[in-house]
Order: structure tokens, then sequence, then C-alpha cells
């Protein structure tokens, strides 16, 4: 019994840090693109300085599990809760790069104007956001429902990536001294598309918890 609790009080820190993870990742993304719209450097270095906090935790959920793997050995979906902390600590580490990515375009344009306002990229991103927290709170209720719905809005990210890309296309042809912000544009929209894909990876995830089968979300 007083094995059994240990147990449960360690997958319970592990559900803890994937939520604060999963936090991490909105406010970083959240701040990146407001630092891009208003070109403010300042917040966007911050958002650089603070992925070794993501870092931290990541490694923290690696420590438990492997020492829940060694000592304890579960089986069956005491095994897979682990298993997917693992994988989903993983994404969202990697969410949380991605975000520093968009920071990072906002200190490579530091001193210009924007060639255009942003539009397509804070849809994306509020999409994604709301993605990134349903997709944890599936995990945190293991509400396979929700975690199918990440196809659902990861189809809507990449309609809105696909126009952004083709309009920020059409941009650079008619105005050729755009060229390298309007790439750098077009990197953001990837990055933000990529976290998406990261949350949907999240519902599989999830599913697999659930079910022991994990399906492809990501068609």
């Amino acid at each position: 019994m007083i094995r059994r609790k240990e147990f449960d009080k360690d997958l319970e820190e592990l559900r803890t840090l994937l939520h604060q993870m999963g936090e991490h990742v909105t406010d970083a993304l959240d701040g990146a693109v407001l630092a891009l719209q208003t070109l403010d450097t300042v917040r966007a270095q911050e958002i650089v300085k603070a992925d070794l906090r993501l870092n931290a935790m990541e490694d923290r959920i690696m420590e438990i599990g492997s020492r829940l793997i060694i000592t304890q050995q579960p089986v069956a979906k005491d095994l897979r809760r682990i298993i997917v902390a693992f994988k989903i600590s993983s994404d969202l580490e990697r969410m949380g790069d991605l975000a520093l990515d968009v920071a990072k375009v906002t200190m490579r344009i530091q001193g210009q104007q924007l060639i255009k306002p942003l539009v397509d990229i804070p849809r994306m991103a509020e999409l994604v956001t709301v993605m990134t927290t349903e997709a944890i709170q599936s995990y945190l209720d293991e509400n396979t429902d929700l975690a199918y719905k990440m196809a659902q809005d990861d189809d809507q990210v990449d309609g809105l990536y696909s126009a952004m890309i083709n309009e920020l296309y059409a941009y650079m042809v008619e105005k050729p001294e755009s060229l390298n912000q309007a790439m750098l544009l077009t990197l953001v929209g990837r990055y933000i598309e990529r976290i998406a894909d990261h949350a949907t990876n999240i519902g599989e995830s999830v599913v697999y918890l659930v079910t022991g089968k994990r399906p492809d979300l990501n068609q």
C-alpha cells in the first residue's frame, strides 16, 4: 500500500510538471507573437532566457519516470503513463524551442518596420494556444474526444499557414525589397504550424494512454 501511494504521488508530480510545461509554452508563444507585432526586442530576449526553465522541467520528468521504471517495474497502463509523460514532455520542450525561434525573429528584424500588419500569424498563434491548452487538458482528464479534436484544429492552422504563405510570396514579387523580412515571417508561420503538429502529437499520446493504440492524427 505504501509503495502504491508513493508511486501515485510521483505520477501526480509528472502530471503537475506537464501542466506547468504546457502553461510555459502558451505563455512563451503568446509573448513571442506580441513581441513580433510590437517589435519589442526586450520581451523577445526575456522569452529566450526563460527557455531554461522548460528544459529543467523536462529533465525532472525524465528523472522521475526513469526512477519509477527501475524501482517499481510498472506494467500495462501504469507503464504507459510514464512512457506518455516522456513523449509529451519531449513534444512540449520542442514547442518551447519553436516559440523561442519566433522570439528570435523579432531580434533579427530589430530596427526595421513591419512590411505589413500581421493578421494570419496572430490568428494561428491564438488557435495553437488553444490547441496546447486543450491537449494538456485531454491528458489530465484522459479525454480522447478532446485529443481527437487536435486533428480538426490542426487543419485550421494549416489552412491559415497556406494562406499566409501565398500572400507573402505575392508580396515579395510586388515588392522585392521586402524579401528578407517576408522570408522571416514565413519562417514564423512555419514555427507556429510545427507547434500545432506537436500539440496533435500530444493528442495521439493521450489516445495511446487510454486505449493502448496510437492513432495518426497528423494526416
